[in-house]
């Protein structure tokens, strides 16, 4: 074999290699594989042409170009800390959260050339305006209305670039240091304010269930004392019916109840209280019908009267 089939057989597979590289190329530069969660704006000779989304997708080689990617995920940014002038002339620190997501990609693309630095901005102007119209009680205890104002705001001014603000977050609104000082020493008062009322409260409180115990005890004592009574006036009255039936029931003459009398004398001088004691002109009556009683019964002298002493 001499040399000019040698370099032509060579040129030949150098040739045929080309070829299948070209073909490799082709094919690979024609097969767009998009995930799920991404979209590929698709340009043919500079100009949109088509947006594809998760997939194996054809294009065709050295006419379409596949100009960016876009996240369709919903997206988390914090920015950093904002000072805020309020409404009362005071300085405060606010921290935001904005969640949004891409609803268009070509709008996202065409539409603006940063989405991302464009939603900072919009949400730091919108916010000054928002908590500028509040004083600074209003703004550390409505979260929720500004919350609600951020996001109705920057869903309707990013919605022609294709974004969805889904909500804003504030997370933290911090007031200057020596207002803050301030506002504790504030609130340490009122919990000791809080605090001295509810004691007094409890005191109160305890007092009146005292005084209502006690007033129960001497209503239930009252109670016991008069029943006690009722009762013991009870028995004296069954005890004098009982004796007065007995009395006359055994017909006594007036001897005997003349030493029933003398007998029932002693007990009226008991007690230690008993200092002077007051004979009753009956005992004179009573000595007399005793002395009657037992004259005509002396032993020996018969029913004779005795001689006077």
């Amino acid at each position: 074999m001499d040399d000019s089939n040698v370099m032509a057989m060579v040129l030949t597979w150098i040739l045929v290699i080309a070829v299948v590289i070209f073909v490799i190329t082709i094919l690979v530069r024609s097969i767009r594989i998009v995930p799920q969660s991404d979209s590929v704006i698709v340009e043919r000779l500079g100009k949109y042409h088509r947006t594809l989304f998760g997939g194996p997708h054809l294009i065709v080689p050295f006419i379409d170009r596949a100009r960016t990617r876009v996240d369709l995920r919903e997206q988390v940014v914090t920015f950093p800390p904002q000072q805020v002038i309020t409404e009362d002339n005071l300085s405060v620190a606010v921290d935001t959260v904005v969640y949004f997501r891409v609803t268009d990609p070509r709008s996202a693309t065409y539409e603006i050339a940063n989405y991302l630095g464009a939603v900072e901005q919009l949400t730091i102007t919108t916010l000054r305006n928002v908590v500028g119209s509040l004083n600074l009680e209003e703004a550390l205890v409505s979260r929720d209305v500004i919350n609600g104002k951020l996001s109705a705001v920057l869903d309707e001014a990013t919605g022609q670039w294709g974004i969805k603000v889904s909500r804003v977050e504030l997370k933290a609104i911090d007031p200057p240091a020596t207002l803050q000082d301030a506002m504790e020493k504030q609130m340490r008062a009122e919990r000791d304010r809080r605090a001295a009322i509810l004691t007094a409260e409890g005191q109160k409180q305890s007092q009146v269930l005292v005084a209502e115990g006690a007033r129960q005890a001497a209503i239930l004592k009252a109670e016991g004392d008069k029943q006690a009574q009722v009762l013991r006036a009870q028995g004296e009255s069954e005890a004098i019916t009982t004796v007065f039936h007995a009395i006359h029931e055994g017909r006594p003459d007036d001897k005997l109840l003349a030493y029933q009398y003398l007998q029932t004398l002693p007990k009226i001088a008991e007690g230690e209280a008993s200092k002077l004691w007051i004979i009753p002109s009956e005992l004179t009556e009573a000595l007399k019908g005793i002395s009657g009683g037992f004259a005509g019964r002396i032993p020996g002298l018969g029913d004779r009267t005795p001689p006077p002493a």
